[in-house]
């Protein structure tokens, strides 16, 4: 299976070495407008291949996406000095307006997996500019703060992530939703079981967990600059759903007819990803600050959109 990659800074190269860690896929074509620093990702995550699978990776141009089965975009633009995040939008929005054609032209059949922040509204412009139907496009959305979530979770509680069933929807940003009263360990409500263990769930608790959420990546930017090693692993976990037709449920972003009365608006939702890209968004059953939670989100990111004209 072949996956291109457009973009090959931080997250683009950290995804790739993620996926060639873990087997998912077996050939790789790294794309970037610096050649140079396409070609140094390549070589030399290339030659961890001895201590992980056999997988050809090279540098290269969008014809070398001919027969990609997934291209991961991950080019965008940096925010400059007391430039808004209007301004950044556009920016990023005239980066897709160039890629993604290119991406289209010469790789068909591809299923678009977006990367670049604001990722919601990336994926709403990658759909727009590709022409694809929303399934095919899919944003990494709220998969790392769904992960963080279910980490801060299984610390408090002393248990394994895995076995905690608990979902960040809405915007992955500073609206996003987490969703507290769904959420399980195993069958039972996160609240009794952490109250029969004796670790109970306050509000101090919930307070804290939902900052360590919602506020993570500003910490982790200002202690080292950038985020990549979660979201890499976040856009590998998506990339093997696709290929292997896992049917796998993850909050991921795409564009949604509607969400809580708002219209045509990418945000991420709990939704079954396989071999087609989504196959099913799943209903969610919500209390009612979390409904007026998540319409917020879709208000805030449509609003933003329809300023960039999308």
């Amino acid at each position: 299976m072949k996956i291109g990659i457009v973009g090959s800074g931080f997250v683009g190269s950290t995804a790739c070495y993620a996926m060639v860690i873990q087997g998912i896929g077996n050939e790789f074509v790294l794309v970037d407008i610096d050649r140079k620093l396409a070609e140094a990702h390549a070589q030399d995550i290339l030659h961890s291949t001895p201590f992980t699978h056999p997988t050809k990776i090279r540098s290269g141009d969008y014809e070398d996406l001919e027969g990609a089965n997934i291209v991961v975009i991950a080019a965008g633009v940096a925010q400059k000095p007391g430039e808004t995040r209007l301004q950044l939008l556009e920016r990023n929005a005239q980066v897709f307006e160039d890629v993604v054609p290119k991406i289209r032209k010469n790789a068909q059949d591809a299923i678009l997996l977006i990367a670049t922040n604001p990722v919601d509204i990336m994926t709403q412009v990658a759909t727009r500019i590709s022409g694809l139907p929303p399934e095919r496009v899919i944003g990494s959305g709220t998969i790392l703060d769904t992960a963080r979530f279910r980490a801060l979770l299984g610390e408090h509680l002393g248990v394994s992530p895995h076995s905690i069933h608990a979902y960040v929807l809405g915007e992955h940003g500073d609206s996003e939703v987490l969703i507290w009263s769904e959420a399980r360990v195993g069958g039972v409500s996160v609240f009794d079981f952490a109250e029969g263990i004796g670790r109970p769930i306050n509000e101090g608790v919930k307070r804290q967990i939902d900052e360590g959420v919602r506020f993570a990546a500003y910490k982790i930017i200002e202690g080292k600059g950038a985020t990549y090693f979660g979201i890499g692993a976040g856009i590998a976990r998506i990339a093997r759903a696709i290929l292997s037709d896992e049917r796998a449920m993850l909050t991921v972003s795409a564009l949604n007819d509607e969400v809580e009365g708002i219209h045509e608006v990418a945000l991420s939702l709990p939704r079954i990803v396989g071999r087609q890209g989504i196959v099913a968004t799943l209903p969610v059953k919500l209390d009612e600050e979390e409904h007026k939670a998540l319409k917020r989100s879709a208000e805030i990111l449509k609003q933003s959109a329809t300023q960039i004209g999308y």
